[in-house]
């Protein structure tokens, strides 16, 4: 399975309008608004994710689940084989196997889609239209298409899944000029839990015999 970079999971992920937004899908740009105003009013967040990638040059799907966790500009990233923590300032990747954590300047990759964008990713730089509406395991999916403004992105489209009643993101296909996809799913999703500041820093004393690689 593929072990994930901090530069591929920790890029974090407003609303830039101007003469991009006359041409928006009216019925996209109200959709899209109602999920920003659910968002704005959390003060923290912990999902449930699952991320599955195509790739035409494999047969089977890599696929990872973890658990996100965010409040304000911090967050916290926990996968199977690593965690990734953020205070805004400093970014702390372990690797769990190895017992070894990187320690680097917070610096977010405008060209990388995380999970940690899903929630926001529609406010920057982007036009998009309304697709579709299905019902999926008893919810109204309402779907979304973004294409970026800055044709160089690595990617040339992503489908957003909006749930209708409560107005959050349940999905995301990102499809990148590579040929590959990646689908990021929301398994569940808990609002405002309680979060302390120091649960985004990393302590390795907690960690008898770690390894710290000081990148700064």
């Amino acid at each position: 399975m593929k072990t994930w970079t901090r530069g591929a999971l920790c890029g974090v992920l407003l609303f830039s309008c101007s003469a991009a937004a006359q041409q928006n899908d009216p019925r996209a740009t109200q959709i899209l608004n109602s999920v920003s105003a659910t968002y704005k009013e959390l003060k923290s967040a912990q999902a449930d994710f699952s991320i599955r990638i195509e790739s035409p040059h494999s047969k089977t799907p890599d696929v990872q689940t973890g658990t996100l966790f965010i409040k304000g500009n911090k967050y916290k990233l926990s996968l199977k084989n690593q965690e990734v923590i953020s205070d805004n300032v400093t970014v702390w990747t372990y690797l769990k196997e190895a017992n070894e954590v990187q320690v680097s300047h917070y610096e977010p990759d405008e060209n990388t889609i995380t999970p940690i964008q899903l929630f926001t990713l529609y406010e920057k730089d982007f036009l998009y239209a309304f697709t579709e509406e299905k019902q999926m395991q008893g919810k109204t999916i309402q779907y979304i298409e973004l294409t970026p403004l800055d044709k160089s992105k690595p990617y040339f489209k992503v489908r957003l899944g909006i749930d209708k009643a409560t107005r959050t993101v349940q999905s995301a296909v990102v499809f990148d000029k590579n040929g590959n996809r990646y689908h990021f799913e929301i398994r569940n999703f808990v609002a405002n839990p309680a979060l302390a500041d120091s649960f985004f820093q990393f302590d390795p004393r907690a960690y008898p015999g770690i390894e710290i690689v000081d990148l700064r």
